[in-house]
């Protein structure tokens, strides 16, 4: 009963503890229906006419304001990450790294104490569909963790797989372009994909993940995260490290679906992932992930064959073991999905003391275009909503703005000054808790690709590491969508496949030979037959007469 109690909260409260507009004294029972506006609800059945069967009237204001606020319920969605799924919980720090103590890399106060614990927010994601597209599609999943910290929120955005397609973010645009539906048709399409990826040599790896069962996550509680790009670590001295973060799941494991596996759970249920997540937490069954590092010294590394910035290599855990650094349990269940998930806002620049950026091109790009689009999407004044706020106290002179509630001042600020320096003002900036990291740059302003670009080695060697019954569900899901792509295309991801691995670019070179599927056999990327589904439609369904 307790669970029910909370939804009629007498002072009004959400679990959040925001207010929702009633006063803890009113007499006005909580359990009535009343408007927006407070006032009682008699009648929610009918509009006002004249008669029961006359016209409506215009001053029909209860029925305006309910029917006005469901025009306006939704708000843009996501252009990616849109279908998705979140909830609530906690990290816990080790309080050290590899035997060491944690502050020797980093200052971040989050990291510090053995056993200190940390509120977090998790959404979990598919990448490039539609808001209520099923979950079992060949997409990567996003895995994003706001963390509230006494210094402020610090967001941890990326993603299930360690790589992504492209190292520079001016190609994001584009990257998206190809994976969305086809402008004119609506319908994603595997040629357009494929067509950007065998002119994007470096999306070669990431491919031989996408297609391979690592492509479909089983659900959100058995599949790993990670930050994708490269961070860095400042500790108190202004000495940093490079960083790459990866959560490892702990009870629950990791289960991948192949393709028809995936889509014999989507014929039964295509919400499969988030009623997973939901009722595994409902029933006490928390799901737990270990926050692991990597880290490498801050330079060039011209020892290794890779960048170290290069977004679309994995760091070898043989040379930089994962090192754990602390525990996420997940723990409590959204009580309102559009509240708190659909207007949960992620950013990459959004960090704390302690930890910092690199060059990393891609992160470059993200740390812009992440908040802005939530401006776009949520609107300006978004950090005010209680699932974006910070947990610690906010003093800003950032004022107004669409849809502002409310203004962030201290204890005894002057609230009519509203910029800084002030002598009449108590508002200060901050003392400085260690030295500035002060990285230094020798080097003209270019546009040029890094120099150690070594596309095809590592997505040989992660064909080579994975099972057979795994090499054998990659070749068929890269078949299965080849086949209906230009011969030109064709050829270009064979000469790419065979410069990772032999191996590898012979069975799908074999594959198309042998494949019995057209190019009118478009659709979603790795699906069976998506033009027998067009078919069998038109075949199994039953004549009926109009009425």
């Amino acid at each position: 009963m307790e669970k029910e109690n909370k939804l009629f909260q007498k002072n009004g409260n959400s679990a959040s503890g925001e207010s929702n507009g009633t006063d803890a004294g009113a007499t006005q029972n909580s359990q009535t229906l009343t408007t927006r506006q407070g006032h009682p609800v008699t009648d929610n059945q009918n509009i006002r006419t004249v008669g029961n069967r006359g016209p409506a009237t215009m001053e029909n204001y209860h029925f305006i304001e309910k029917i006005s606020h469901f025009d306006r319920e939704r708000i843009p969605e996501r252009v990616v990450h849109a279908r998705g799924a979140g909830a609530h919980g906690v990290f816990e720090a080790y309080g050290n790294i590899g035997g060491e103590p944690i502050a020797k890399y980093t200052r971040a106060k989050l990291f510090q104490e053995k056993g200190k614990q940390t509120p977090v927010f998790v959404r979990f994601s598919t990448v490039g569909h539609g808001g209520h597209s099923p979950e079992t599609l060949r997409d990567p999943r996003g895995f994003a963790v706001k963390f509230y910290t006494e210094d402020g929120n610090w967001d941890l955005v990326g993603n299930n797989l360690k790589i992504f397609f492209i190292r520079d973010a001016m190609k994001f645009p584009d990257l998206i372009h190809s994976q969305k539906p086809d402008p004119v048709t609506n319908i994603q399409s595997g040629e357009r994909i494929f067509d950007f990826i065998s002119n994007t040599p470096e999306s070669t790896h990431m491919a031989t993940f996408l297609f391979s069962p690592w492509g479909i996550p089983a659900n959100y509680r058995q599949m790993q995260g990670s930050g994708v790009n490269t961070y860095k670590w400042v500790n108190a001295d202004g000495e940093a490290v490079l960083i790459k973060y990866h959560w490892e799941p702990l009870k629950q494991g990791i289960r991948n679906l192949t393709q028809p596996e995936a889509e014999a759970i989507q014929a039964k249920n295509f919400n499969h992932a988030t009623q997973d997540l939901y009722e595994a937490i409902e029933k006490g069954d928390y799901p737990e992930w270990e926050l692991c590092v990597q880290i490498m010294s801050d330079d060039e590394h011209p020892e290794l064959d890779f960048d170290p910035l290069d977004d679309t290599k994995i760091w070898p855990k043989e040379q930089f073991p994962f090192l754990p650094v602390g525990k996420m349990t997940l723990n409590r269940n959204p009580e309102d999905y559009f509240n708190e998930v659909e207007q949960s806002a992620f950013g990459t620049g959004v960090l704390v003391d302690g930890l910092d950026f690199s060059d990393d091109k891609m992160l470059q790009g993200r740390t812009f275009s992440y908040s802005d689009t939530q401006r776009y999407r949520v609107g300006p004044n978004y950090l005010q909503l209680p699932i974006n706020a910070p947990k610690n106290q906010v003093i800003t002179n950032q004022r107004g703005g669409q849809m502002s509630y409310k203004s962030d001042f201290a204890p005894g600020q002057n609230k009519h000054i509203n910029y800084e320096p002030s002598t009449l003002n108590n508002v200060k900036e901050a003392p400085k808790t260690g030295k500035d990291y002060s990285p230094r740059y020798e080097a003209n302003l270019v546009r040029q690709k890094i120099e150690r670009t070594n596309d095809f080695k590592q997505a040989g060697e992660t064909y080579r590491n994975f099972e057979d019954w795994e090499r054998e569900d990659l070749i068929n899901n890269l078949v299965n969508t080849l086949a209906t792509c230009d011969k030109r295309i064709q050829d270009k991801m064979v000469e790419h496949f065979t410069l990772a691995d032999e191996d590898y670019g012979r069975r799908v070179a074999e594959g198309l030979r042998n494949s019995a599927k057209s190019m009118t056999d478009k659709g979603p990327i790795g699906a069976t037959s998506p033009a027998s589904g067009v078919k069998e439609a038109k075949e199994v369904s039953h004549e009926a007469k109009p009425y």
